[in-house]
């Protein structure tokens, strides 16, 4: 008679602690869920604009958490829109991305570094909006390009700009 209790207890006991699992830390505190655009703010600018047709500018995008603790996970998705044409901006040649954890109120940061390219020129981009998408997830969110037209590479192989790794802001 003894052994049905204590059996069910045993039972009991394992069922309760698998229900406290969660995946090894995957779901339950949320740090490494992917910063989304509706937890974190985002702010573009004081960029070093490229003046001239050939010279380069930096335009660093920073990103403050306001939310649950999230994760940045690999580097940024940027496209760049206009005249009826969308041009994916590759990451920095040697970038290494870094897995950044995110609290609330910690702030990161990237740079799209691009050449200016010439008015009206058959090989540069009349760029318009900058889109962004974070790591892990889909959507994304536009903002106004004001910089001028983005230079095509000599190969034809996209924009003539580069998307650094995340780094983290502040302590």
């Amino acid at each position: 008679m003894r052994a049905i209790p204590l059996t069910v207890t045993a039972l009991a006991a394992a069922l309760l602690l698998t229900a406290c699992d969660d995946g090894g830390g995957k779901k339950g505190n949320g740090a490494d869920s992917a910063c989304e655009f509706g937890g974190v703010s985002v702010q573009i600018g004081s960029a070093s604009v490229a003046p001239a047709a050939g010279d380069t500018g930096e335009i660093p995008v920073s990103l403050t958490n306001q939310s649950a603790p999230c994760t940045l996970d690999h580097f940024p998705g940027v496209v760049l829109s206009g005249g009826g044409s969308d041009a994916t901006v590759p990451t920095l040649k040697g970038a290494k991305a870094q897995k950044l954890k995110l609290a609330k109120g910690d702030s990161a940061s990237f740079s799209l570094t691009y050449v200016r390219g010439k008015d009206g020129a058959e090989n540069s981009l009349a760029a318009k909006t900058v889109k962004i998408t974070l790591p892990g997830t889909d959507t994304g969110r536009s903002f106004p390009w004001k910089y001028g037209p983005v230079a095509g590479k000599a190969d034809g192989s996209g924009p003539d700009a580069s998307v650094s790794a995340f780094q983290q802001v502040g302590d």
